[in-house]
């Protein structure tokens, strides 16, 4: 095994301490570890994530449930169409983008190259949303209200982003459910992670007829993405996981530019 595969399963390792120490947004890592670490295709790459995404945050969502934190009745409403979204997107939207999509002043945006733009910006987009994090932690109680249109639109936005680059979207689900549902922020991060876990998981369903998958290399990756998961619960009694982050979320801004920069360059 090359210095560059154990540096990959490390990064393995790092997307689950991340999620353990500041309960997202690690996953987001998990598409550039595959393709600039471990030489996976961009397209197989975002199908991996899925299969990562989807059990690392099952693994999440079970420890909340202990805690009565994850509302199933919005979990419901707003995975319904999100795991339909993600699963078309996977098993007939990604199929039919075709291998060269334009050529730029000269430029080839090829599909490979297309997908990591796309997440390139979505890194960017999310990075902003961790370093500019305001939310409170809202435990209040109060009445949850169904706001049914514009949770089925996020709901096929946020299935489709998914579909498109593996990642969980969580970003734009927790603020989905305290604006639109009226959940306190606590209930809104756990529920989010069982939405997640199922569309993520179903979206890889729909991957598994279009790709050939290495189910051996995938389970030991998504084993040591959990591992870090538990680790990272651990470390967070002894880190500021807030100042955390932010931190973070400028690693993932200059990740995304980086990723930007080097495709298009």
């Amino acid at each position: 095994m090359e210095i560059i595969d154990l540096i990959g399963y490390f990064g393995a390792l790092l997307i689950g301490v991340v999620l353990g120490l500041i309960g997202g947004g690690g996953s987001i890592l998990t598409v550039p570890v595959l393709v600039y670490l471990l030489a996976v295709n961009p397209v197989t790459a975002t199908a991996y994530s899925l299969f990562v995404v989807g059990f690392t945050a099952l693994v999440g969502a079970l420890n909340t449930m202990k805690h009565k934190l994850v509302d199933f009745r919005t979990a419901t409403v707003f995975a319904i169409p999100a795991f339909i979204a993600v699963y078309a997107t996977r098993k007939y939207l990604v199929p039919a983008i075709p291998e060269h999509i334009f050529t730029l002043w000269g430029f080839e945006v090829t599909k490979d190259i297309g997908i990591m733009i796309f997440f390139a910006i979505i890194m960017i987009v999310a990075s902003v949303s961790m370093i500019s994090d305001k939310k409170k932690d809202d435990t209040t109680e109060t009445e949850v209200q169904y706001n049914y249109p514009l949770i089925f639109i996020e709901g096929i936005v946020v299935g489709a982003l998914t579909g498109i680059v593996g990642a969980g979207g969580g970003f734009l689900i927790i603020p989905a459910l305290v604006l639109l549902a009226k959940l306190p922020m606590k209930k809104a991060v756990a529920t989010s992670l069982l939405i997640i876990a199922v569309k993520s998981l179903i979206g890889f369903i729909g991957d598994i007829q279009n790709l050939k998958i290495e189910w051996f290399f995938l389970i030991i990756f998504t084993g040591l993405s959990i591992a870090g998961i538990f680790l990272g619960g651990y470390l967070n009694k002894f880190v500021n996981g807030k100042k955390l982050k932010k931190s973070f979320g400028w690693f993932v801004l200059l990740m995304g530019i980086y990723i930007l920069g080097k495709e298009i360059i």
